[in-house]
C-alpha cells in the first residue's frame, strides 16, 4: 500500500522517437506545471521506470520495435496499467478503435492542437489517480481482513450472508454470547460501521 504523503507528483511520460516532438511536448507540459519525463523507445522507458510513481504516457503509436499500440495493449494486460493518450501522424479509424478497446484514454493526431492534448493529459493523470485509490483502498481492506482469526472470517462469510447471530451460532457451534464477541472484534477490524458497509467491504474483496 503506498502512502499518499510519500508519493511524488505525477509525471507526464513522453516516448517518442522523434527528438523534436519529445521537447516541443515537454516544453508544453512544464508550461503548465506538469513533471515532465522524455524516452526515445519502449526499452529505454522500460529501464528507467518505476511503476508505482504517478502519472501518464503520451505514446507515439508508430515506434521502432515494439509499436507503442502493441505496448499500451501490454500494459493494460499486466499487474501495472497505465493511463495513456496515443498519438500518431497517420492514425486511422481500426486503430483508434483498437487503441480505445484497450483503455486508452484518447487517440490525437499529429499535429496536436495543444488544447486537445492537454486535455487528455489531464484526463489520464485523474484517471490514474483514482486508479491508485481504489488499489490503496484494496490494498488496505486485503491487510484488514488479513488480520482476522480464522473463526473472525467465517463469521464474517455468515454475516454477509444475512445470518443472524442465533442462526450463526447454530451453525458454529458456539454460544451466541461467543459469537456476538467475535463478531463485534471482526467489525473493528474490518472498520465496518454497520452490516451494509460489511457486505460493501465483502462485495470489493470478492472482486
Amino acid at each position: 500500500m503506498i502512502d499518499d504523503r510519500k508519493r511524488s507528483p505525477p509525471t507526464v511520460i513522453i516516448i517518442d522517437d522523434d527528438e523534436s516532438v519529445r521537447e516541443a511536448l515537454r516544453g508544453l507540459f512544464e508550461s503548465v506545471g506538469h513533471a515532465t519525463e522524455t524516452h526515445c523507445s519502449v526499452p529505454e522507458f522500460l529501464s528507467a521506470d518505476d511503476p508505482d510513481r504517478a502519472g501518464c504516457i503520451v505514446l507515439d503509436i508508430r515506434l521502432p520495435g515494439q509499436s507503442g499500440l502493441e505496448f499500451q495493449e501490454a500494459l493494460t494486460k499486466s499487474r501495472h496499467p497505465r493511463s495513456v493518450v496515443l498519438i500518431s501522424a497517420h492514425v486511422d479509424v481500426a486503430m483508434a478503435v483498437r487503441a480505445m478497446k484497450a483503455g486508452a484514454i484518447d487517440v490525437l493526431t499529429k499535429p496536436v492542437r495543444e488544447q486537445d492534448l492537454l486535455e487528455a493529459v489531464n484526463r489520464a493523470l485523474a484517471d490514474d489517480d483514482a486508479r491508485r485509490k481504489e488499489a490503496n483502498q484494496m490494498a488496505g481492506l486485503r491487510l484488514r481482513h488479513s488480520k482476522l482469526t480464522k473463526r473472525e472470517r467465517q463469521i464474517m462469510a455468515l454475516v454477509v450472508a444475512g445470518k443472524l447471530n442465533k442462526q450463526i451460532a447454530a451453525e458454529v457451534q458456539l454460544a451466541e454470547a461467543t459469537v456476538k464477541l467475535h463478531r463485534g472484534h471482526m467489525m473493528r477490524k474490518m472498520q465496518a460501521s454497520s452490516v451494509a458497509d460489511l457486505v460493501r467491504i465483502a462485495g470489493i474483496l470478492k472482486d
